[in-house]
């Protein structure tokens, strides 16, 4: 994810600080992280390019996102500067650097005439929607005690600006209270997640021939794919910004400053990688785990077929996951079984979802499932599931290639931009509402369908289809003398 080139004749906005340009005109293509825009007045100073932030300290950046009697910063810079802030100071040192800004600011108020009595409600609104945004957008930027202790202290001198008819503090107490409901819910999802089903779950030499398939539950390729989607916009939902940030912040250190934040904080994007995990070894095993050759034949043209359907709803995870499933060596090496899978379509699935030249062919997939979600009229044309490896993998390299500070001590701002568009985009995509009916009986089948290990996997690849070189017949032997030591 490379940086826009950047123009050389940089322009100075300081005084006029203009409002942030939306990310798609600010960002292209180009690349270099090692441009130095013109400096501002004072080395600290924020420095623009054609009206575009690119560059300041960290001082003055969270001037900025104070609003004043007259100015309030536009939401992107609010959401830009929050997510990233995060990897130079931690979210209760940022809120306590705002504070005495907020404290300075209403002191000089105060000090002035009857008439800023007005100013003074003003600057107390802006201040309140500021924190709104903030607590909205960033939630748990407030889970530990520290932050609640620096909003409760800023609210309260922002109520004092109001105490005639009690408005300022209706809206504060409002506000907190979403604030606590946000944090009881993602607790509860915490406690949730640590049921989720592990693979590995089951291990059986031989199945037996009661047992339900996917077949059984649903032979529609179409109605699967959309439970799927189902599931995976349930998982993402369940993701915010600050998760996506955790992959920055936990793998830099800058200024000697620790600010990677707990590990736990990341169980959402765990869950999320879980079920990508899980969907693949559900598939080998619905595959492995069947007898008769021609039902597994059948199986696999099923899956196939899933995956296609998945790629045309823009559901790119779970069709990524599917492949995957159908790539795993116990699979893979069912040749007998290969032989007789019109294997067409699958060339085409794995077409797109060519590792070449950096996953070329899906990204021009799913640059085009973002487009039609742009210009869509119903939800079903909004979907866009990126394959979500990739997407962690695009944010983790984009920071490790680009520096976080210029050759002048500023934090370099054009790489957050672009950084914060990329988790923009997805906070987008995971909003639509899923435009399927929910069928329990597919879903609970999919979430909790006994899954076997890689080694239960191998053993019903081989029962199913014999060792065919001296590879397989070396792991088909140690593989049993393992089962004869449990047994």
């Amino acid at each position: 994810m490379a940086e826009p080139p950047c123009n050389a004749t940089g322009k100075k906005c300081k005084e006029t600080m203009p409002q942030t340009p939306i990310f798609s005109s600010m960002l292209g293509s180009g690349c270099s992280g090692q441009v130095q825009p013109d400096t501002g007045e004072r080395s600290g100073d924020p420095v623009y390019q054609d009206g575009s932030l690119v560059s300041g300290s960290l001082e003055a950046l969270i001037e900025r996102l104070v609003p004043t009697t007259d100015y309030y910063p536009d939401r992107t810079y609010i959401f830009t500067f929050l997510l990233s802030s995060r990897v130079f100071i931690h979210p209760h040192e940022l809120l306590a650097k705002v504070g005495q800004i907020c404290l300075k600011q209403k002191q000089q108020l105060e000090t002035g005439v009857e008439a800023d009595k007005a100013k003074l409600k003003s600057f107390a609104a802006k201040i309140i929607q500021l924190l709104k945004e903030w607590t909205e957008t960033f939630p748990f930027d407030f889970q530990d005690e520290k932050s609640m202790k620096e909003l409760k202290e800023i609210a309260h001198r922002i109520t004092q600006c109001d105490e005639e008819n009690g408005t300022v503090k209706k809206i504060i107490s409002q506000m907190t209270q979403n604030l606590l409901v946000t944090l009881s819910a993602r607790n509860q999802y915490q406690e949730i997640r640590e049921k989720f089903r592990q693979p590995g779950a089951i291990l059986k030499t031989k199945p037996q021939s009661s047992q339900k398939d996917i077949l059984s539950v649903c032979c529609d390729p179409l109605v699967l794919a959309q439970q799927l989607t189902h599931i995976e916009l349930e998982r993402v939902s369940n993701i915010y910004p600050e998760d996506l940030m955790q992959i920055v912040s936990h793998v830099d250190s800058l200024d000697n400053h620790k600010c990677r934040g707990d590990f736990t904080k990341t169980y959402t994007l765990e869950a999320y990688d879980n079920w990508f995990n899980c969907l693949s070894m559900l598939v080998a095993t619905e595959i492995c785990k069947v007898v008769k050759k021609k039902q597994r034949t059948r199986i696999v043209e099923f899956f196939i077929d899933v995956a296609r359907e998945c790629f045309n709803i823009g559901n790119f995870n779970s069709m990524m996951a599917i492949i995957s499933g159908m790539n795993l060596s116990p699979v893979a090496r069912l040749k007998k079984t290969w032989s007789k899978v019109k294997t067409a379509k699958f060339d085409v699935l794995e077409h797109h979802m060519d590792p070449s030249s950096n996953f070329c062919n899906y990204r021009t997939a799913l640059q085009g499932a973002a487009q039609r979600s742009q210009t869509a009229h119903s939800s079903r044309e909004k979907i866009v599931i990126p394959v979500f490896n990739l997407f962690i993998k695009d944010i983790y390299f984009l920071h490790k290639i680009h520096t976080s500070h210029l050759p002048s001590g500023q934090i370099n701002f054009k790489k957050f931009w672009e950084i914060s568009r990329q988790i923009h985009d997805f906070m987008t995509w995971k909003q639509v509402e899923c435009p399927f009916e929910k069928d329990k009986k597919i879903q609970s089948y999919l979430l909790t369908a006994p899954i076997y290990s890689e080694e239960a996997l191998f053993i019903a690849s081989f029962e199913s289809e014999g060792p065919e070189n001296h590879m397989e017949k070396d792991s088909w032997k140690t593989l049993r003398t393992t089962l004869l030591n449990r047994a």
